[in-house]
């Protein structure tokens, strides 16, 4: 009976090694989107594509901009492994001409270090 019970416990205590070992990882198809040259009032929708590489669901708990001019939609709902999403950025094209130089920070259970994406153009003068 008590190695009944001993054989038990071993493995109960493999099962619950191997499901601590799984786990999210995130891997973007690129890091940076260049707009290139933005018209002034533009979309400045774009997407980051990524997918959950790991063997766990991947969770994107927060994203954030370096500033209120761009801003990120990461998924609300955990991503499974083998599965794709987006992270939608709005960028605002309303704004003083010039070059766009912007990050995100994006922060999941992937990893204890956020994950910096990056977004590059120029935005053109208004035509009137």
């Amino acid at each position: 009976m008590k190695k009944i019970v001993l054989i038990l416990a071993v493995g109960l205590m493999t099962l619950g090694l191997q499901a601590q070992d799984k786990k999210a990882a995130i891997t973007f198809e690129t890091d940076v989107i260049d707009y290139g040259d933005v018209a002034h009032g533009s979309d400045g929708t774009r997407e980051f594509k990524f997918t959950n590489t790991g063997d766990a669901p991947l969770v994107i708990s927060k994203a954030y901009s370096t500033c209120g001019c761009t801003v990120p939609s990461p998924p609300k709902d955990p991503i499974a492994p083998g599965e794709s999403g987006v992270i939608k950025v709005k960028y605002d094209t309303n704004r003083s001409p010039g070059p766009i130089r912007k990050t995100i920070t994006v922060y999941t259970n992937a990893s204890a270090e956020p994950y910096t994406l990056k977004i590059k153009g120029t935005l053109l003068p208004a035509t009137n």
